[in-house]
């Protein structure tokens, strides 16, 4: 099997490799180093010959001289049409090489039919296809960090910052970070501002400025163009403001620092799950089955016709060069929603917005566009500071602050009369696991008292992600990371004393999600979890494998135990384990992360996710309110009108908490089933042990739709 890396920092139309040398993987690389490292580990440069049916030639004698024949191609638009052309081309290559000598006639037997699968590689996210390619996020933390630090110069001088992010012909980067940090303007190449929009955008800011504010931030895709064509570039904006307004203007042109750095815990987890299906794909391949991409949905591994999704990219193009802008955000997909706006008239509710449970990054995201979107419906928004709590005693107020409490169920009178005292129509709840008791208590209350018969929506924000009815939930990813950076710190620190292992603890309760993926995302040699229970000879067998594996090039090993797996073996008891059982071959550390996972800045996934999780339960609620509204009075008692909104494989759903309930373990609070679950063996395999990995979920062959922006899709 051969790998081939045909892109450089995630571009799009690299080609590289097919015509150099080959590495063997099996003894050129060592996982455990690899997740810390950016970029490609195997190489990558551009390939003109490969272009020409000569330099294909080249490349099919190499693999029939290593007796390759099944290949996994990662790269952009450019490289994947270049390995779909080079299978199509495969028999006759051959027959070719034959004639010429160049290989004997039982070789080309033996490699009669090639397989190809194709994993998308481009910091841009322009493949069409696939919600998230490989190298994005990592170029989203690139880009967030540099604007955060801009933001604070910016405030401290009163200065409008233009910042340009690359994405030549696709403006997800631009689009997703002015969602991240709440910029003023956004320029994409797929959305062109109308034509007066200088007018506009003076205006924009100058009525953030009358409102108090002492920054502006606009963010510029390096392809932004206007309705006829012509560039927009930063620095004609940056004339357009100093000429017009006298505002003080920098402009900042972030350039290739977006494609290098440490892969993000989201851009290793995802490259390995992608990896995996991409072998999966590989090994059920026949000669009739076509060339195919490995693609995300949702939270699901796909597997796409690869021309299918190169001539849809294409088509992309295409549309924006004859003018057909509308036709190129359909083809985009699902990330273009927030351009769309979704018209509404103003309906005037009055919906409150509250915090409930331990602190999560992202969590001011949430609330911010819930804030914002429900003010665009003309809602009355309010913030009720410190959860159930603060409604029972009142603590209701303009949106700018909010808090944590506790459960409502002993506070259900001062609850009520405070709902008909603030005159509150639906009630958005943004919190972890208390938050979904907490729901579930004021429906139960409903019997007792009316007034609670409003509707509710949670949105699930922890860094346990132990919430039932979500694959994720904000603030999980942010935890993720910093476990994941403070790993790789950790194994950096036995770099120069080798053969130690690290046992280190992680948050979330019974739910081992963090150690799971963090242990994936770090490289970690074993993760101790309360869903897989372990015993004492399990805890021997990881020794052994740990003292095997100092007898290699790679003299660490990390090890990773959720805070609550097992009662008995607690993280003294395994430090002291292996300390003991490995005396003479390594030496251990142990580490407690303790509360820094749940600090920090919120990474772009989690400000993003809970800005589109707050945009689209405010639209729920709003039509929710409409509908259970009859004479004046709004009266919710339907299973319906309580609802959790949760990723589910592939889309945001609803779903009644009272069908959750079923779904859940109120013991360990956590979820009965676990998607994350079914990932476990990837970081055993990862860790070199002799497992065998479950393909009976393995993804099958679609097709490509065109999807259809309607204002619904939009929140």
């Amino acid at each position: 099997m051969g790998w081939v890396d045909g892109h450089r920092g995630g571009h799009k139309d690299r080609m590289g490799g097919w015509t150099q040398g080959w590495t063997d993987t099996r003894t050129a690389i060592h996982p455990p180093a690899i997740p810390p490292q950016g970029g490609t580990v195997i190489g990558s440069a551009r390939c003109q010959d490969f272009r020409a049916r000569e330099g294909r030639l080249r490349a099919a004698r190499n693999l029939v001289k290593r007796g390759i024949t099944n290949l996994c191609v990662i790269g952009g638009d450019g490289s994947l049409t270049g390995a779909d052309t080079f299978r199509a081309e495969w028999g006759g290559l051959l027959a070719d090489l034959v004639k010429t000598g160049g290989i004997t006639a039982e070789e080309a037997q033996r490699s009669s039919h090639l397989n190809i699968v194709g994993m998308v590689g481009s910091i841009d996210n322009d493949f069409c296809g696939t919600d998230m390619t490989i190298g994005t996020d990592s170029a989203l933390h690139r880009i967030i960090e540099i604007v955060d630090a801009i933001t604070t110069t910016a405030q401290s001088h009163q200065r409008t910052f233009v910042l340009e992010v690359m994405g030549r012909h696709c403006g997800y980067l631009a689009l997703i970070t002015a969602l991240a940090c709440g910029a003023d303007w956004v320029f994409i190449p797929e959305s062109p501002p109308e034509d007066d929009w200088e007018e506009h955008l003076c205006r924009r800011l100058t009525e953030t400025r009358d409102g108090g504010s002492r920054l502006n931030i606009i963010i510029v895709a390096e392809g932004a163009i206007d309705k006829h064509g012509k560039p927009i570039t930063s620095d004609d904006i940056k004339t357009l403001v100093v000429k017009r307004l006298g505002y003080d203007t920098r402009v900042t042109i972030l350039g290739h620092v977006q494609r290098g750095g440490t892969p993000s815990a989201f851009d290793r987890i995802l490259a390995s799950r992608m990896g995996v299906e991409a072998v999966m794909a590989l090994l059920e391949g026949t000669p009739e089955t076509p060339a195919c991409v490995v693609s995300l949905s949702g939270n699901q591994a796909v597997r796409l016709p690869l021309m299918e999704c190169v001539q849809v990219t294409k088509d992309v193009t295409t549309a924006m060069n004859e003018g057909r802008f509308e036709d190129a955000l359909k083809l985009r997909g699902r990330w273009v929603a927030p351009l769309c706006p979704c018209p509404c008239t103003p309906i005037g509710y009055t919906v409150a917005v509250m915090n409930v449970g331990a602190p999560a990054a992202g969590m001011n995201a949430a609330v911010r566009a819930t804030v914002r979107i429900g003010l665009i419906h003309g809602h009355r928004m309010l913030a009720v500071h410190d959860g159930f709590e603060g409604l029972a005693f009142g603590l209701v107020r303009s949106c700018r602050e909010w808090g944590l409490g506790t459960l409502p169920k002993k506070y259900f009178e001062e609850i009520s009369a405070n709902i008909i005292k603030f005159g509150i129509h639906g009630l958005i709840i943004i919190g972890g696991f208390e938050a979904f008791t907490g729901c579930l208590e004021l429906v139960e209350g409903r019997a007792r008292f009316e007034e609670l018969c409003i509707p509710l929506c949670i949105i699930p924000a922890t860094v346990s992600n132990n919430v039932p009815g979500s694959d994720f939930s904000i603030g999980a990813d942010t935890a993720l990371n910093t476990i994941t950076n403070t790993c790789d710190l950790i194994k950096q620190s036995a770099a120069g004393t080798k053969r130690r292992v690290f046992i280190i603890e992680t948050m979330g309760g019974f739910c081992g999600y963090l150690a799971t993926m963090a242990g994936m995302a770090a490289g970690a040699d074993a993760a101790y979890i309360y869903e897989e229970p372990f015993t004492s000879r399990d805890l021997q067998a990881n020794v052994d494998h740990l003292i095997e594996k100092m007898k290699t090039t790679v003299k660490r090993g990390l090890v990773l135990r959720n805070e609550c797996c097992n009662e008995n073996y607690t993280t003294d008891f395994i430090y002291n384990l292996y300390s003991e059982e490995g005396k003479g071959v390594f030496d251990c550390r142990k580490n407690v992360l303790g509360h820094m996972q749940q600090g920090g800045s919120p990474t772009p996934f989690d400000r993003n996710f809970g800005t589109k999780m707050g945009a689209k339960a405010v639209a729920w609620i709003t039509g929710k309110i409409r509908e259970c509204s009859r004479h004046g009075r709004i009266f919710a008692n339907t299973a319906d009108s309580a609802c959790l909104l949760g990723m589910r494989k592939r889309s945001l759903v609803f779903q009644p908490i009272a069908e959750l309930r079923q779904q859940t373990d109120f013991e360990h609070r956590i979820p009965k089933e676990q998607w994350w679950l079914r990932l476990r063996p990837i970081l055993k395999i990862l860790a070199k042990y002799n497992i065998e990995l479950d393909t009976s979920e393995t993804a099958h062959l679609e097709h490509l739709t065109h999807k259809v922006l309607v204002p619904e899709a939009t929140l």
